[in-house]
C-alpha cells in the first residue's frame, strides 16, 4: 500500500465504484488535494463528481482503491470510524438545502456544533456569525425552514458546514438552488472563508465561472479524469420560488483523456 504525499491533507488512488444498477461512476480516479487548497471538481452531469466526493468524504467505500486523510487510511475504516471522522473533521454541503423542520435557521446550523458537545450559547453565537454573513440574520436565523425561500434555506445549510470549522469542507454543487446574484454572494463567502481559516475545499460544479474560482480544477468524464471538459454556457432556469437559478441539464461536453 503506497503512502500518500506528506503535504496532501486527502489523496486517493485508482478509486472505483459502481451503482447499484450496474453502471460505472468512478474508473480508476486518483486525485491529490493540499491543505488550504481549493479545488474544483468539474465535469457535466453524471461524470461521477458527487461519487468522487462521497469517497473522498467518507461517506461510501469505493469498490477499490485507496482514500487517506492526513495519512490515515479512511478506506480501511469501519462505519462508525468514518461517521465520527465526517462528524468532527469534514463538512458537507448538498446541492439542494436538507434542514430539521422542527428547528429554526439558527439551530439548524448550530445543531452539529451542539451534537460534538459545544453548548448552547456558543454554538449559538458561532452560527449567528455565519448565518450574517450569508445574509440570513436576524429575524431570518428565528424562523423554520417552510418560513423561508429555498435561497434562503440554501445559505442556511452553507451556513451549518462552515460554523463547525471543518478541516476540509465538501460542496456538492452549492449554489445549485441559488439565482445568479446570489451564487456570487455566496461563493465570494466560501472562498475568502476557506483562505482565512486555512479550510480545504473540494467544490463539484457543473458551471465554468464557479469552477475558475478555485485554485485547481480536475475534470470528469464518464467517471475518468480528462485533460479538459469544455463545459456548455450555463443557462437560467427558475427555482421553486420562481427565482432565476442554475440550469437543470448540461449540454454535451468536450474533452481529452488524461495521459
Amino acid at each position: 500500500m503506497e503512502a500518500p504525499p506528506d503535504n496532501d491533507v486527502l489523496w486517493a488512488r485508482a478509486l472505483h465504484f459502481t451503482h447499484h444498477d450496474g453502471s460505472p461512476a468512478l474508473q480508476g480516479v486518483s486525485v491529490g488535494v493540499r491543505e488550504g487548497e481549493i479545488l474544483a471538481v468539474s465535469g457535466p452531469r453524471g461524470s461521477g463528481k458527487t461519487t468522487l466526493l462521497r469517497c473522498l468524504s467518507g461517506m461510501v467505500r469505493p469498490q477499490d482503491g485507496e482514500v487517506w486523510f492526513n495519512s490515515v487510511p479512511v478506506h480501511t475504516m469501519g462505519p462508525l470510524k468514518r461517521e465520527r471522522l465526517r462528524r468532527d473533521r469534514f463538512g458537507w454541503i448538498d446541492p439542494a438545502p436538507v434542514l430539521v423542520p422542527e428547528l429554526n435557521a439558527w439551530e439548524n446550523a448550530a445543531l452539529p456544533l451542539m451534537l460534538r458537545g459545544t453548548g448552547r450559547r456558543r454554538a449559538k453565537t458561532a452560527a449567528m456569525e455565519w448565518l450574517d454573513r450569508l445574509d440570513v440574520g436576524g429575524r431570518a436565523a428565528r424562523r423554520r425552514p417552510h418560513e423561508l425561500r429555498q435561497a434562503e434555506r440554501q445559505r442556511v445549510c452553507i451556513a451549518r458546514a462552515l460554523a463547525v470549522a471543518p478541516a476540509v469542507l465538501f460542496a456538492d454543487e452549492p449554489t445549485a438552488p441559488l439565482h445568479r446574484a446570489d451564487r456570487a454572494h455566496v461563493l465570494r463567502t466560501l472562498t475568502t472563508a476557506a483562505r482565512s481559516h486555512g479550510i480545504t475545499v473540494l467544490l463539484a460544479t457543473s458551471d465554468a465561472r464557479t469552477a475558475a474560482l478555485a485554485d485547481r480544477t480536475v475534470a470528469l468524464l464518464d467517471g475518468r479524469r480528462v485533460r479538459t471538459v469544455h463545459l456548455p454556457p450555463v443557462a437560467e432556469t427558475a427555482d421553486a420560488t420562481g427565482t432565476p437559478g442554475i440550469p437543470g441539464a448540461e449540454g454535451r461536453a468536450a474533452c481529452s483523456l488524461s495521459a
